[in-house]
């Protein structure tokens, strides 16, 4: 069947069964667009590109699919970068197709012309600038195949506009033959008995989960090990909902801003068995000091993050999920309860706390609030700031994949759109997105989105009318020298969700938490909620640069 390049790729988005695609126009995708018209994929016009590439993000989280957004050449594709970067050290599967001018006038600096594959080389996972049309349909097969297979990332197609309306022979190929590129999912079976062994010697050994336990679907074989070992587990950021938050096994977060008890238990155990998780620098603090007694045992499906950062006793490369299913019939039940009993001391000397005022409205207590409404049974998509840890430390997530958020990359402005992507691809699901005042306003053009779409997102604005996370950075390490951290002017939050049409609340302490959030959570539609806190308040415990885990203090 014959038809033009751009009818091709929307056919084959068909054949890869994509619902839904995040999009802006311009005259490099008119003929993308145009084809777009007669196919069932349905298309979400946000109000700026990076709205589309952050909604995508949010749709591959949520749903475990690949994300798909369509920008137009020049500014549209470049508004895309700090998505993709975003999704490239989260290992979010997307595939991204953006416009570019016709390949006659590509290196001549042509009006909206950019190099973007070569712009996005080092954030992308692999990229295409399709020069023949004939090709298209074999490299969106391996586009959504390398985007989806071993650790998932983001994959560009860049689509000149006479390419695009070239007629070819329609031919979407049945499998995808890529030398070179064969992800590993199985261990090694040698050192998977090595592991076992080494766990069987451990008396005081400890999880450390990571994002890779949610990519690969691994939660259920997260817990068995657990419960076979009798061992605590502490997730990273990334990791979090990966494993029960009201587990009795559960240490909470670990790391800059974790909690104590994890903290003292990576660093005092004997063994440590890390599963999707990199080791970065926000969880190892000083290197040399973290849990500087224990064997390691890593498993990662990316050969590269294993010793890149922390001496690997036992590596294990392959998927977690498989890796774990081959792990667990050589492990034996433990019943030796003294490295517990040490944990529970930790968790009663060292708990999460906060001083709770008569009045004032604390952030910590919206989100203990949250979840005592939702019982942890929602999808809460936060942005980057003190917010974002509050809802780390005091929501305790239920649902594997619940926590859609920004973590390599710390993206303010993430929060909106990814929220909308996460509730168009769970439309049954309730989905919350919890921000601060100053991460809101990077994205909240697409409040326009939320409604033209009838989304019924819940969005808890924790205001304190200053950039909170780097104010609590200047106390610390610039003695209180508060510099470009104030917002002398804000809108009003709630006059401007009236704006969009969504109903608003202003909240302004406890009595107004204790009696307006539920209500707000249960009404239909979408609802902004505006939380008045202090500008004060810090996100504790946390780690001093240079410093041990071990040493964490209150700031």
């Amino acid at each position: 069947m014959e038809m033009t390049a751009a009818e091709a790729l929307v056919k084959c988005l068909e054949k890869e069964q994509l619902e839904v695609i995040f999009g802006y126009p311009g005259g490099a995708t008119l003929p993308v667009h145009d084809a777009l018209h007669h196919s069932s994929i349905r298309h979400i016009l946000v109000r700026h590109e990076q709205g589309a590439v952050h909604a995508a993000d949010g749709y591959a989280r949520a749903t475990g699919r690949v994300g798909v957004c369509l920008a137009t050449s020049g500014p549209g594709a470049t508004n895309l970068i700090t998505g993709i970067a975003n999704a490239y050290m989260d290992s979010v599967p997307l595939v991204l197709f953006t416009g570019q001018v016709p390949t006659s006038q590509v290196g001549t600096d042509a009006f909206q012309e950019v190099d973007i594959t070569g712009i996005t080389m080092p954030i992308t996972k692999h990229n295409y600038l399709v020069k023949d049309a004939a090709q298209l349909p074999r490299i969106i097969k391996n586009a959504f195949h390398i985007a989806s297979t071993g650790r998932p990332g983001p994959v560009l197609i860049d689509l000149p506009k006479d390419v695009a309306q070239t007629m070819i022979e329609f031919n979407y190929p049945e499998t995808v033959q890529l030398r070179g590129y064969k992800p590993t999912y199985r261990g090694h079976a040698g050192k998977i008995a090595e592991a076992a062994r080494l766990i069987a010697r451990s008396s005081r050994p400890v999880i450390y989960a990571g994002g890779g336990i949610i990519n690969s679907r691994a939660s259920k074989e997260l817990l068995a090990l657990a419960e076979t070992i009798n061992a605590p587990v502490t997730n990273t950021f990334m990791g979090l909902s990966s494993f029960p938050g009201d587990h009795p096994l559960f240490l909470g977060m670990l790391g800059l801003h974790g909690t104590r008890t994890a903290n003292l238990a990576v660093t005092n155990c004997d063994l440590l068995i890390a599963l999707g998780a990199r080791f970065d620098d926000r969880v190892t603090g000083k290197i040399a000091e973290f849990a500087p007694r224990a064997g390691v045992i890593h498993v990662d499906i990316d050969p590269a993050e294993i010793g890149k950062n922390v001496q690997v006793h036992v590596p294990i490369v392959g998927d977690v999920k498989m890796v774990l299913q081959e792990l667990l019939p050589r492990l034996e039940k433990r019943s030796d309860t003294r490295w517990l009993e040490q944990i529970e001391a930790w968790k009663k000397e060292h708990p999460l706390r906060y001083e709770t005022g008569a009045e004032e409205l604390k952030p910590q207590y919206v989100i203990e609030k949250l979840y005592e409404i939702t019982r942890g049974d929602a999808y809460v998509a936060t942005d980057v700031g003190q917010h974002q840890m509050w809802v780390a430390q005091y929501y305790r997530f239920k649902r594997p994949g619940g926590l859609i958020s920004s973590g390599g990359l710390g993206t303010m402005g993430f929060g909106l759109p990814a929220a909308m992507g996460a509730q168009i691809g769970l439309p049954g699901e309730r989905v919350v997105l919890v921000t601060g005042d100053g991460s809101i306003q990077m994205t909240m053009q697409e409040l326009g989105t939320i409604m033209e779409q009838e989304l019924p997102i819940k969005i808890i604005i924790l205001n304190n009318h200053v950039l909170g996370m780097v104010r609590q950075l200047q106390k610390v390490y610039c003695e209180g020298r508060y510099m470009a951290v104030d917002f002398k002017f804000h809108p009003d939050f709630e006059t401007l969700a009236r704006a969009y049409r969504i109903k608003g609340y202003t909240l302004r302490n406890k009595e107004d938490v204790d009696n307006l959030l539920p209500e707000a959570l249960e009404s239909p539609g979408a609802v902004l909620v505006n939380c008045l806190v202090s500008a004060e308040e810090n996100v504790n415990p946390m780690v001093l640069a240079g410093k041990s885990i071990s040493e964490a203090i209150d700031c």
